[in-house]
């Protein structure tokens, strides 16, 4: 089965305009400005009348397995469902563990991003959780990174009164095992950190690159939690790290608003990624450290951030980037881009860059805002 997209305006992420994109196996064949093909059966035509075409959108910060438990049990927040992260442009996700190491893991974790696949989308994940030492599928971080594909980096959490404290040297240590197996299996390989809002958020980041260990291992999120982190996240930014907004969680200043200060701060464009956080938990804590109030964050926070961004002055691919191609290079993923050989990940946006529909894998999920697809088990 081929699909051609006729009349589209397409921002691969760069800006190209008028294109015809011809999808087949799951792949893109080929992108011309006008494409005529003969001698093909089974295809399909859809006419895109000139309306915006991006990459699917990654999102590189999800709870897929649900998040919470600072509250009880019955504040633990469900598992997402292949529809929402459909109806959010999301085509492909990293999964992650968050405060609860305990009752959810590293396997439940697999096990969701491995199900998501099978329906359609692309899932990731990371071992690990907030805790330190890391809770892994094998026993080890060396062989979880080495030998379980969707396996691309760690999470721990630094800098939040729910971290472990770890030492710099504990740290390091898990760089090392990080580095050693991106090395063997050919991966990037990451320390997906969890930022929080005590003092010094990066002093201990700051020891482990004056060790020698190399930016590109580094991944911190939630970097506009506080104006003070976001700070030491713009320093952090000039030295070559890739830098996380998130869409859908805590800030300082609306997250429109950080890009923009970051990008007025002299950051590149080309080392923002933004992600929701999406599924997590979003307690708020008094004075005494209790919780006071509790929500979900949502899983379309960053499709709705998109047409914000563009509101703000940010020009449209660099927020399209943002949400794609960075993303795939901060993760070492051959995602995020519009180009021949790649996935066939695609949004199909209106004109005010609301969501239309979506293909992912070279299937069409969603159409002219009909969903076309569910998980097992949705109603």
């Amino acid at each position: 089965m081929f699909t051609i997209l006729k009349n589209t305006n397409l921002y691969k992420p760069e800006y190209v305009g008028k294109s015809d994109i011809l999808l087949g196996q799951g792949k893109i064949l080929a992108i011309e400005t006008e494409l005529n093909i003969s001698g093909l059966d089974n295809i399909k035509v859809i006419d895109c009348k000139g309306k915006p075409i991006t990459p699917g959108l990654i999102d590189q910060h999800i709870h897929l397995t649900g998040g919470g438990g600072e509250a009880g049990f019955s504040s633990r927040t469900p598992q997402v469902t292949l529809t929402k992260l459909i109806k959010a442009g999301t085509t492909t996700t990293v999964g992650v563990l968050g405060t609860d190491g305990i009752s959810r893991s590293p396997k439940d974790l697999y096990a969701k991003a491995a199900a998501l696949t099978a329906e359609g989308i692309t899932a990731y994940m990371h071992t690990g959780s907030y805790e330190v030492p890391t809770k892994t599928i094998t026993g080890s971080i060396r062989d979880d990174l080495t030998f379980i594909p969707a396996i691309l980096g760690v999470k721990i959490a630094l800098a939040d009164h729910r971290s472990s404290f770890p030492t710099t040297q504990e740290l390091a240590r898990i760089v090392s095992d990080i580095r050693i197996a991106s090395l063997l299996a050919g991966k990037k390989g990451v320390l997906h950190i969890h930022m929080g809002g005590l003092p010094q958020p990066f002093a201990q980041v700051d020891e482990l690159m004056a060790m020698g260990m190399p930016v590109q291992h580094i991944s911190p999120t939630h970097v506009a939690r506080t104006e003070n982190l976001f700070g030491e996240a713009i320093k952090f930014a000039h030295k070559g790290g890739f830098i996380d907004i998130t869409s859908g969680g805590s800030r300082f200043t609306p997250p429109e608003q950080a890009v923009k200060l970051a990008l007025e701060s002299g950051v590149s464009a080309s080392q923002i990624t933004i992600s929701s956080d999406g599924n997590g938990s979003l307690p708020k804590f008094n004075e005494r450290g209790e919780i006071s109030g509790l929500t979900a964050a949502a899983v379309d926070s960053n499709l709705l951030l998109l047409p914000l961004m563009i509101d703000q002055g940010i020009c449209p691919e660099q927020a399209i980037a943002m949400m794609t191609a960075n993303v795939a290079s901060s993760l070492g993923i051959s995602k995020g881009r519009i180009e021949v050989g790649q996935d066939a990940d695609i949004c199909l946006f209106n004109d005010d860059f609301t969501l239309n529909s979506v293909i992912a894998k070279g299937n069409v999920m969603m159409h002219n805002n009909e969903l076309l697809v569910a998980g097992n088990f949705e109603e």
